[in-house]
């Protein structure tokens, strides 16, 4: 039998050759392509690990966020009651002090008119005794006129002073 595959020293001299050119073809692949590639892989794995680190570090951070804005948002609710509490006590405050300035002004404004009452009072009483000095003159003047006796006189006076009253001779 002749050869099965023609193997000569030829044949295995070139599949020597063939299997180093190919280790050293697959060696500078690796170092020019393949470990360059493996590098990107790694370095995009890391970065997509980062990202996702990244991503769940912000979505803790933004449900602690939530939580303290909820208790803000509770806390305001809070605050605007104490704000209104605040205000309408400052209402009534000023209520109180307009209610209770209208009541001093009442209260000057009363005491002026009884001020004006007791002078218009002493006036008319002025204006009175003036005129009782003034009946009383033509009184006398009537009595010497006609010459009265001194019982018709008396008679006369106590009742003037009958007419006009005690407490105008008070005043």
């Amino acid at each position: 039998m002749e050869r099965l595959f023609d193997l000569d020293m030829q044949l295995v001299h070139d599949t020597v050759l063939l299997a180093v050119a190919i280790f050293f073809l697959t060696l500078a692949m690796s170092y020019l392509l393949f470990n360059p590639v493996r590098q990107m892989l790694e370095d995009r794995k890391l970065k997509i690990q980062t990202d996702l680190d990244s991503a769940a570090a912000d979505k803790t951070d933004a449900a602690a966020l939530k939580a303290q804005y909820e208790e803000k948002l509770k806390g305001i609710d809070k605050e605007a009651e104490a704000i209104l509490s605040e205000a309408r006590q400052k209402a009534l405050r000023s209520e109180t002090k307009i209610i209770d300035e209208a009541k001093e002004e009442a209260a000057r404004i009363i005491a002026r008119a009884n001020e004006e009452a007791l002078l218009e009072k002493k006036r008319v009483a002025d204006e009175m005794k003036q005129e009782m000095i003034t009946i009383a003159a033509a009184m006398a003047s009537k009595v010497i006129r006609a010459n009265m006796d001194i019982s018709i006189q008396n008679q006369l006076v106590d009742e003037t002073i009958k007419e006009m009253g005690d407490s105008t001779w008070r005043s």
